[in-house]
């Protein structure tokens, strides 16, 4: 059964995974914003926990730096998990998988690490 958790207790999730990045990481992110939405935009899977939006490090944006986006899926989260336990894990999976592909790091990769 999915849970439920305040915005705000979910907010303070993402934060705690973003502070579980090592430091030496952490320095090297550049025009990144995370942002939580409760659901994936229309078009996207209805069951998708975490986007990123944008190139990621080392490629020449031609012509503009718009920050490069991830997003962390609230509703589908707390879809996917069966208590807050759970829930502090898939989160920090889901914020480590999108902060990689800032890094470049594909799918493929990821799934052989453990965070896809």
């Amino acid at each position: 059964m999915p849970i439920e958790i305040p915005p705000e207790r979910f907010d303070a999730l993402v934060d705690n995974a973003l502070d579980t990045i090592p430091d030496e990481l952490a320095r090297l992110v550049k025009n990144l914003v995370v942002l939580v939405e409760d659901e994936p935009a229309e078009g996207e899977p209805p069951d998708l926990l975490g986007l990123y939006d944008g190139l990621p490090l080392g490629v020449d944006p031609q012509g503009g730096e718009l920050p490069a986006r991830i997003f962390v899926f609230r509703g589908p989260l707390m879809d996917f998990v069966d208590s807050e336990e759970e829930l502090v894990e898939e989160v920090r999976i889901t914020v480590v998988h999108e902060v990689a592909h800032h890094f470049g790091i594909d799918d493929a990769r990821l799934h052989e690490l453990g965070y896809a």
